[in-house]
């Protein structure tokens, strides 16, 4: 397993990290300290979770995620050999998540930090993430900008100087932005550098064959500003796995089980270009599993792709995909499929 430097920090990542978001849901404290045995053995030293998960979210779940990781990490004898991030869920009408104080202020964040720390049994955190901005934007398969949305938020500089507070006691080495615009990287980094403060580590946004949102100008602002992507969903929620051709919806799936979630992935569009990538791997002898992953690993911005599994079989086969190099005429290929639906799921 090839491993990854996060810009200029001294943390080297896997180019695979083992995402969590199914446990505690789908997946039971047994199932994820199987996993998280598999992957370790396997080369992956970096694992990514967060204070919302599983997902989708709920009150009688919330958190739970972070207790089974802990509980794996208190019999861990090498702390310092682990990545470990996790997030700070961002503004949100969800009452169950500290009394419904979800605003980014300094209290929130710091009490957001510290529980993580309790239930993951550790003293500090390699990377703590803003799960989404603390802003009105575009998100979570929405396009359009829309000023009417605007409502008073906490500044980003004191976001900035809260995490930097966290750094200096310890309690985090980095910290990272998720689900951010290019507006969002070049304003962290311009109040950062003038107040004299470290800047966002890296960036974790969706990115995968149906999503390539992120290949504009938030590329070109994460060139300039080294800032290196965490790529999470690289298989649209299953949907680049070929589990959905042709319209199938298996009800133990994510997006069957749970009818009302991943909205963005269930769009005619989605199904269309994601039956065409199956079409492909399979002329070109691969699953669209391997050549989904495998052509996420390429990108020149891509630090480490997030994948999830429910079950041993799954994490394996998605471990695997680090031995697929995609050829010429696969990724003309790719290409041509993407010209066609360029970004279907947004």
């Amino acid at each position: 397993m090839k491993l990854n430097k996060l810009g200029d920090s001294d943390l080297r990542v896997s180019e695979i990290c083992l995402g969590t978001m199914t446990w505690g849901e789908q997946n039971s404290e047994r199932d994820a300290h199987l996993q998280l045995d598999f992957a370790l053995d396997h080369g992956i030293n970096f694992i990514d979770t967060a204070e919302m998960y599983p997902v989708p979210p709920g009150a009688s779940t919330y958190a739970r995620t972070e207790t089974y990781l802990g509980s794996w990490l208190a019999q861990q004898k090498r702390r310092d050999k682990l990545v470990i991030a996790s997030k700070v869920a961002g503004p949100g009408r969800r009452d169950w998540v500290r009394g419904g104080r979800t605003e980014l202020t300094r209290e929130n964040i710091t009490e957001a930090l510290d529980n993580s720390l309790a239930r993951l049994k550790t003293d500090y955190l390699d990377l703590y993430q803003i799960h989404w901005p603390g802003r009105n934007v575009p998100m979570f398969g929405v396009t359009r900008f829309d000023p009417s949305k605007e409502t008073p938020g906490v500044p980003i500089l004191e976001q900035i100087e809260t995490l930097t507070g966290l750094i200096k006691a310890g309690k985090i080495r980095h910290y990272g932005i998720s689900n951010e615009t290019t507006w969002g990287v070049c304003e962290f980094l311009r109040l950062a550098r003038a107040h004299g403060l470290p800047p966002p580590l890296t960036i974790q946004n969706c990115y995968s064959l149906v999503n390539r949102m992120f290949d504009g100008d938030l590329a070109e602002a994460c060139f300039r500003e080294q800032v290196p992507l965490l790529a999470y969903s690289p298989l649209a929620m299953g949907m680049l796995t070929g589990k959905f051709r042709a319209g199938a919806m298996p009800p133990r799936s994510r997006l069957g089980r749970y009818f009302d979630f991943g909205e963005r992935y269930k769009r005619d569009l989605v199904r269309i270009a994601a039956d065409e990538y199956s079409q492909l791997a399979q002329s070109r002898g691969l699953s669209v599993t391997e050549m989904a992953l495998a052509f996420v690993r390429t990108r020149w911005f891509v630090a480490s792709s997030i994948i999830g599994a429910t079950d041993l079989a799954q994490l394996k086969q998605n471990i695997d995909s680090v031995k697929v190099e995609l050829d010429a005429e696969t990724l003309a290929g790719i290409d041509a499929i993407h010209r066609r639906y360029p970004s279907p799921s947004a």
